[in-house]
């Protein structure tokens, strides 16, 4: 078990890691609190898992404006950045290290946690998702289209929300333009619309994401920023691969590359796309050759899957996400061999500790 590719230590770029294990980001519904911040339970919670190479939490709201969920920790005031500080004080006791992921969920939303008003977007496109409210799930509407001053407010959102986590003792930050959401809602053809400097080309859909990097850059070392992509998302969240989706992810990946930036987090399909020639089959294999930094793979992993992509050279490091949820010692389990604890589904995303950090580790329950 100790000749596995996972348990290397990882230096490059800034990044000094133990190992080659990653603690996916995964929305867990903790803070249910009016202030909407991090806990100490929020803190245990990441410190029972600092063995993993790094961290990268759960999407942390980067504005009001930005909420698609309710009781998820935000970054937007001092008190939330206090809230993340007892998780980034907590792990780094342990020796861990922990990336904040900044979150806009634009049209994958709902006015009832924007007092009555519509969640903000690129255009009027409804994603036709069920968003958690305050009173259960709610079937999403056509979003209010963002006028380029809502798109400046936004990107400098981003920036202070990056500016409230290194303030709090993050590592880094990772930039979600993934999953169907605001980011992800700009670059695809079917979400996006507009006829400005933010819609049509390749060149123009792509260009929050820049202006963002550069706001940052601006005040922060874009060594420790991040960003993560979900290039052959098809039919979920209201996102659908089209003509162009295989360019415009190689544009996108061509100019990150010219960052500097701390990793490229990279998700492979998450439906079958086999057969569709506007979908990228492999994603690590189809970036490898064009990203010379370091690239995050995620999606279903297991330790032998894992050992595989990096043996390959198809990625550097490898993030789990559900294994993490019931196994706060993942890394020892993996290389123990030990089994692996069983998450309960139904405590995903309810208040609380129970299905959040009262998982047992090896030694607990031995």
């Amino acid at each position: 078990m100790e000749n596995s590719v996972i348990f290397n230590s990882y230096h490059k770029n800034g990044l000094q890691l133990r190992n080659r294990i990653v603690m996916a980001p995964m929305t867990r519904s903790r803070s249910d609190n009016p202030e909407n911040k991090a806990t100490a339970l929020t803190a245990l919670y990441y410190k029972q898992r600092a063995s993993a190479g790094l961290i990268i939490t759960e999407g942390t709201f980067i504005s009001p404006e930005g909420v698609g969920v309710i009781h998820v920790p935000g970054i937007y005031t001092e008190e939330q950045s206090a809230g993340w500080k007892l998780t980034t004080e907590a792990v780094h006791a342990e020796n861990g290290v922990i990336f904040a992921q900044l979150w806009h969920t634009g049209a994958y939303s709902h006015p009832d946690l924007h007092q009555g008003k519509k969640p903000l977007a690129p255009s009027d496109v409804n994603p036709e998702q069920q968003v958690f409210t305050a009173t259960g799930f709610k079937p999403t509407v056509a979003p209010q289209p963002m006028t380029v001053a809502d798109i400046k407010r936004t990107v400098n959102d981003f920036k202070q929300g990056a500016l409230h986590a290194f303030e709090a003792g993050f590592d880094g930050v990772e930039l979600h333009a993934a999953n169907g959401y605001l980011l992800q809602q700009f670059f695809s053809k079917n979400a996006n619309l507009r006829t400005d400097e933010y819609g049509g080309s390749i060149e123009n859909r792509a260009r929050i994401l820049f202006e963002i990097l550069d706001a940052i850059k601006e005040v922060a070392d874009i060594r420790k920023v991040a960003v993560r992509l979900n290039p052959s998302l098809n039919g979920i969240m209201g996102i659908l691969v089209d003509d162009e989706t295989i360019a415009l992810y190689n544009y996108l990946v061509n100019r990150l590359q010219d960052y500097d930036l701390a990793y490229l987090h990279l998700i492979e399909p998450f439906t079958d796309v086999s057969g569709n020639p506007n979908a990228i089959q492999e994603v690590a294999k189809h970036f490898r050759p064009l990203y010379t930094g370091t690239i995050i793979i995620n999606r279903g992993f297991n330790k032998d899957t894992a050992d595989k992509v990096l043996s390959d050279g198809d990625a550097d490091l490898v993030s789990f996400g559900v294994p993490f949820i019931a196994n706060p010692d993942l890394v020892e389990r993996y290389r123990t061999g030990a089994a692996l604890n069983v998450p309960d589904q139904n405590t995903f995303y309810t208040p609380g500790e129970k299905g959040y950090t009262d998982y047992k580790t090896i030694d607990q329950q031995l």
